[in-house]
């Protein structure tokens, strides 16, 4: 239902991993699309798509990374692709990200406990949209830390995302 939710929002070649459980062939059908065009990873908001976003990621480190935010995609009873307006799955894919390794970072703990990112009440929420508002997804403090200076995020991006909250 994933490759059908995205096919709504636009026309694209998707690989369905099936889960975790991701069969040879399948792997063997990414790395061909891999080498051959790039591929962009997109998986469900949850813990089951971060374990499945970071096994790929570390088969093909050059792979464009698109999040869809967790609001955007819950349904009553789950939540996944599956669930998302088009608007929202287009909008994950207009802001793809990809691995850009800096020998120094742009962001440090101090950045999140200053702007009300880790060690608060709404730690987790402020982190959860800002995010989305930058196109890099959830994550715990270290992971959000990792993926704002993972991703190219300028500092400007950061306190013009900040301001919007």
């Amino acid at each position: 239902m994933d490759t059908v939710a995205v096919k709504r929002a636009l026309e694209c070649d998707t690989i369905e991993t099936g889960g975790f459980a991701l069969r040879p062939d399948t792997l063997q059908q990414i790395q061909a699309a891999y080498e051959k065009r790039g591929i962009i990873i997109l998986t469900d908001p949850d813990g089951s798509g971060e374990r499945i976003r970071r096994f790929l990621t570390e088969r093909f480190p050059n792979a464009g990374q698109a999040f869809v935010p967790k609001k955007d995609a819950l349904a009553p009873d789950d939540v996944g692709i599956e669930q998302a307006k088009p608007e929202a799955i287009r909008a994950a894919l207009a802001r793809v990200r990809h691995h850009e390794y800096s020998p120094e970072p742009v962001f440090s703990v101090a950045d999140l406990r200053d702007n009300g990112l880790s060690g608060g009440p709404d730690a987790s929420h402020k982190r959860d949209l800002l995010g989305a508002e930058l196109g890099i997804g959830y994550g715990t403090a270290k992971k959000f830390l990792r993926r704002l200076n993972t991703y190219g995020i300028t500092r400007e991006e950061f306190e013009h995302a900040l301001k919007k909250l």
